[in-house]
């Protein structure tokens, strides 16, 4: 390897040992040059000789020129060449670093955004979780704040409740209370069923005894008394009865209070001529009435007998339904005089306008009439009035008498 203003050569090259050889003979040519000039002076016959082989000497001096020029070209493409190979290389090598450096930024980049998108999802979950909770939460305290408020409410009614059953209890311990309070249930069981003009509440008979209601109910039966009664202590006794004697001793007092009550109903509400021949004797307890019914037929017999007809606050409520029809049914009729006149007014009405309807009839019929009439009159009207309009059209056939009045020729 050799270094010439900068440039390498390679020894093995041929090009450089063409160059080689072609300086070689350039310093062969200055020597022969100075040996002939030496040998001028000995012979002059061998001048034309030494000058023809000086001029081929030249021809090859120049075209070893030409060759080192060539060789000099050759070298310039090779170190062109190599410097356009070297920058090719540089240019490849540095777009694929930077193709690699892309790449590796965009996988860095979207490996980021992936990261970026997992912590925002999993903040998100985790936002919505302790969202969902806490929602939770407050909806079970919510809940837990209603459930408690029900159930201070159902404590403050069960109070109310206790506080109104021994209210009820003080009420039915005393008789005058409680006859005030199957009073006030028979007014509520009455006001619902009947009309108020039906009944009387606390009315005076002729006897002076005052009754709980009247039901004006027409003859017969007549006037019925309602009475409330209500034998509360001897129910009590035989419910509370836990040996064979106390429960002796509550039968007897059962017969004997309510024998003493359709006793009492007998003699004072059913009065001949004032009221009905019987009377019904109210229960403000269902279950007292169930007991009688059950234990005592021969109490609900022994009413029977003396047409008092015990009834609790169900049957009595359909007992009472069961005289509103009856209190219908008489005062339907009561007016039937007044249906009757009431349907002899509408038929008359009804004639009145069936006669007007065939009047009205008789009035369509002439008017159609008049209307055929008009068509026919405009019908005729028309056909002669085109027959004048193809007047002048018209062909008279020789058969047919001329209806022309002929031209009078002038007369001269």
């Amino acid at each position: 390897m050799i270094e010439i203003a900068g440039n390498s050569f390679d020894l093995n090259d041929p090009l450089v040992q063409v160059a080689l050889a072609g300086g070689g003979v350039l310093v062969l040519f200055f020597v022969l040059l100075i040996m002939a000039v030496r040998a001028a002076g000995t012979s002059a016959k061998m001048t034309a000789p030494l000058m023809q082989q000086i001029g081929l000497l030249g021809q090859h001096v120049q075209q070893l020129g030409s060759g080192q020029e060539q060789l000099r070209g050759g070298l310039q493409m090779v170190s062109d060449t190599q410097a356009n190979t070297q920058t090719q290389v540089i240019q490849t090598v540095e777009a694929r670093l930077a193709s690699v450096q892309q790449q590796m930024q965009d996988r860095l980049a979207d490996n980021a955004m992936r990261s970026a998108r997992a912590m925002a999802e999993m903040q998100q979950q985790m936002k919505d979780s302790l969202h969902g909770s806490s929602k939770q939460t407050t909806t079970s305290l919510t809940q837990l704040q209603e459930r408690l408020a029900v159930i201070d409410k159902a404590q403050d009614n069960i109070t109310k409740l206790s506080g109104d059953v021994l209210s009820l209890q003080d009420i039915l311990s005393n008789k005058q209370t409680r006859g005030a309070f199957g009073e006030i249930q028979l007014r509520d069981i009455v006001s619902k069923a009947l009309p108020k003009d039906s009944y009387a509440l606390q009315h005076t008979l002729s006897n002076g005894k005052r009754a709980d209601c009247l039901i004006h109910l027409p003859n017969p039966p007549g006037p019925i008394v309602i009475d409330s009664k209500f034998p509360l202590e001897a129910y009590e006794a035989l419910r509370n009865a836990k040996t064979d004697w106390a429960l002796k001793d509550a039968v007897a007092k059962m017969k004997t209070a309510v024998t003493k009550h359709i006793s009492d109903i007998s003699e004072k509400y059913i009065i001949e001529g004032e009221t009905a021949d019987g009377a019904l004797m109210f229960l403000p307890s269902e279950a007292v009435y169930a007991e009688l019914h059950a234990n005592f037929p021969e109490l609900v017999r022994k009413g029977f007998d003396a047409r008092v007809w015990i009834v609790s606050p169900t049957t009595c409520m359909a007992t009472l339904n069961t005289m509103r029809a009856i209190l219908k049914d008489a005062r339907m009729r009561e007016q039937a005089g007044e249906i009757r006149k009431t349907l002899k007014m509408l038929h008359r009405d009804v004639e009145i306008v069936v006669e007007r309807v065939d009047k009205l009839n008789t009035h369509f019929g002439q008017a159609r009439a008049d209307l055929d009439g008009i068509s026919t009159a405009a019908e005729r009207a028309g056909k002669r009035a085109e027959r004048l309009d193809n007047f002048d059209f018209e062909e008279l056939s020789p058969d047919e008498p001329a209806n022309v009045v002929p031209l009078a020729k002038p007369e001269r």
